[in-house]
């Protein structure tokens, strides 16, 4: 009975998002919701927002309607992240100040927390806390992963559907239902965001995209032992987590503000080497599947929860560390001094 309301929800999350997409695309060039090219962006001309709309409505729909009153204990989820989707689009309107994007995220992921939420990392009172902070930190590390064309979206398509299966296994089949969608549904908007993109996912996208992976990853885990969690908090968002170290560290280097954007992620090293915007999207998504696969067999009890933890923090820090050696900053030459002949 679960497997079928899992196929048809994500069918219909598929289905949904592929036809929404390509109408809220034609809306927002008419409402000139563009992202427009310049500075360290790689796009040429201006690509409509939007798709981060299509997304969560693909995602929160079907759930509701297939499975009913059984989604109540994921309610705290479903209303932080549609949250999430709605202030990610206000500010791609009209970009708001970091506090207020960071008081709205504090107060959604206080939604889920107090929902029953918690990730039990050191089984005290202090995983509220620490859960909460997860949630706010990874969300907007997966923010800053759609960096390119495809690479959040193919991210999406293969974490929450190892998620999905992991929390079926853990005997949560109303978390398992909704990631079931998420997967689909972003696979339904890249039909339109593979490079060369017609559509970007914006904000509205990325936040909600990374409210819902973060939050649903802390819910499987609720039941379990420190090792699991913390294993069970780090698997699914590795790739965003790795990104985003790779880029304050490599910030912090250089001497550039942490906050400033540019072209320094992972998407955009690999991207250096050699390999297209496609081929680098796809390496994200492998990259996110042998997180996710490991995640599951731990969840399975195939791994130790302490041994798959060793393993991605080793893998991380070796990414971190190699990414850095290649160049992103352009070189400044010293200034040579002036002889002055007397």
């Amino acid at each position: 009975m679960i497997g079928h309301a899992a196929l048809a929800t994500a069918i219909a999350a598929f289905v949904a998002c592929a036809v929404a997409t390509p109408v809220l695309r034609r809306l927002a060039l008419r409402w000139e919701l563009t992202d427009r090219p310049g500075g360290h962006k790689s796009h040429r001309r201006p690509t409509p927002y939007l798709g981060g709309i299509a997304i969560m409505l693909a995602t929160v729909v079907p759930p509701l309607a297939l499975a009913g009153p059984a989604v109540a204990r994921i309610t705290g989820i479903l209303v932080g992240a549609v949250a999430m989707a709605l202030l990610g689009l206000i500010d791609d309107v009209a970009p708001l100040p970091p506090p207020t994007r960071l008081a709205v995220q504090t107060l959604a992921a206080g939604v889920v927390v107090v929902s029953g939420v918690v990730a039990p990392v050191t089984g005290s009172r202090l995983d509220m806390v620490i859960t909460l902070l997860w949630i706010v930190v990874v969300t907007n590390s997966f923010n800053l992963l759609d960096n390119m064309d495809g690479a959040l979206g193919g991210v999406t398509v293969v974490g929450a559907a190892l998620l999905s299966a992991a929390a079926f296994v853990s005997g949560q089949p109303e978390t398992g239902l909704l990631l079931a969608a998420l997967s689909p549904a972003a696979l339904g908007f890249l039909l339109y965001n593979w490079a060369p993109a017609r559509i970007f996912m914006g904000d509205a996208g990325s936040l909600f995209i990374g409210f819902t992976l973060t939050s649903s990853a802390a819910l499987v885990v609720s039941g379990a032992g420190p090792g699991t969690a913390t294993a069970g908090l780090l698997l699914p968002a590795f790739v965003a987590i790795v990104d985003t170290a790779i880029v304050m560290l490599a910030r912090n280097r250089a001497g550039r503000p942490l906050l400033q954007g540019g072209s320094d992620h992972l998407s955009h090293r690999l991207h250096r080497l050699g390999l297209g915007k496609r081929l680098t999207a796809l390496a994200l998504a492998a990259l996110a599947g042998a997180a996710g696969l490991l995640h599951l067999a731990t969840t399975l009890g195939w791994v130790a929860p302490v041994a798959s933890a060793a393993a991605a923090g080793a893998a991380g820090c070796a990414v971190v560390v190699l990414a850095q050696r290649v160049r992103v900053y352009p070189s400044i030459r010293p200034k040579t001094a002036i002889r002055v002949r007397r």
